[in-house]
């Protein structure tokens, strides 16, 4: 009896029989392009030594060349076509051209790579410094020489998280405070009206 391996990508449930689907030495990488299609992700050095192949395991970046499929069971992949439309990080990637410190992509091979790290850097840290920043992205190779560019716009992509979070807390109060204030006249036209019927 072969066995079920099952795996959460991008928010959708996988369901992969061993024997059938995929053997034991499957590499993650290889089932998630060549299998399933996500070719967001890049095979550039097939031997854990670029970085382009990264990809989010339960939400920590991980070498998916180096892992076999069969590790991934019972775990949680997301890749870069799983992040959501008008992420900050994708679009500080894309945005970015300050002069001193130039683009954060040219060929584009490595970039799914440094995004994905840089996007489990964020979510760990915040408001990472700009040492952080390099040593969470020191597993990569760049080899079009972006590297100043992608530690800028990593920098950006936290700004503007911040800023999303800031908005989101404003936007939370607001609707607190307005759902407060319903209630609040709910009730005094409750009790207002029961005054009335009592001396009625």
């Amino acid at each position: 009896m072969s066995e079920e391996i099952r795996i959460k990508i991008n928010g959708q449930m996988h369901g992969f029989q061993l024997g059938r689907d995929l053997a034991p030495t499957t590499t993650l990488a290889f089932l998630l392009r060549e299998k399933l299609g996500y070719t967001g992700l890049k095979v550039a050095c097939d031997q854990g030594a670029c970085g382009s192949c990264t990809v989010l395991l339960d939400g920590k970046a991980a070498l998916s060349c180096m892992l076999l499929a069969v590790q991934a069971d019972g775990h949680e992949i997301v890749t870069i076509e799983g992040l959501p439309k008008g992420d900050p990080v994708v679009e500080a990637f894309a945005q970015q051209c300050e002069p001193g410190y130039g683009t954060a992509l040219q060929c584009g091979i490595c970039t799914p790579g440094f995004v994905m790290s840089a996007t489990a850097l964020l979510d760990e840290k915040p408001a990472p410094t700009l040492p952080e920043i390099k040593e969470a992205l020191s597993g990569h190779i760049c080899r079009c020489g972006c590297y100043a560019g992608i530690a800028q716009a990593v920098q950006h992509a936290a700004e503007k998280r911040a800023e999303i979070r800031a908005e989101t807390r404003a936007e939370t109060r607001a609707e607190t405070r307005a759902e407060t204030r319903a209630e609040t006249r709910a009730e005094t036209r409750a009790e207002t009206r029961a005054e009335k019927g009592s001396k009625s």
